[in-house]
């Protein structure tokens, strides 16, 4: 299942990220290709996209490339669920439990960002439409 390479084209394709913001977060280690061909070029896999995913959404909440680390490691830990004891499991559910609570709160203000927004661009909607209607004869 995960053993399909992708070039970087059709990684950048599949998560609407540009070649250069992948190039980026290689360079500060959030995401390294699972291998490389013959010529050099980077070779990702659905996990690589799936790791790009989390990174897109977190990074509209504000999220820093620090955070975005610390989180993908605690859930890397936890997916690799082997040799972790009650406690190392605990301490990294609350990690990813404390970031749920920063971006819910994060979508909460930007849906109040939002909605300000659209009541603006009603607002010169409707100005407009009132100033259209009185210039015409």
């Amino acid at each position: 299942m995960d053993d399909k390479h992708m070039q970087i084209g059709e990684v950048a394709a599949r998560t609407e990220l540009s070649l250069r913001t992948i190039r980026h977060y290689e360079e500060t280690g959030l995401v390294i290709p699972s291998a490389r061909s013959q010529g050099g070029f980077r070779l990702y896999t659905e996990t690589d996209v799936q790791r790009l995913m989390v990174i897109r959404r977190m990074k509209p909440l504000g999220f820093t490339l620090d955070q975005m680390r610390d989180l993908l490691d605690a859930t890397d830990c936890l997916d690799a669920n082997g040799d972790l004891d009650a406690d190392e499991r605990e301490t990294l559910l609350v990690r990813v439990r404390e970031y749920e609570q920063v971006a819910t709160e994060q979508v909460d203000k930007l849906r109040t960002q939002l909605s300000r927004a659209e009541d603006f661009a009603a607002t010169l909607g409707a100005r407009l439409e009132q100033n259209t209607a009185v210039t015409r004869p």
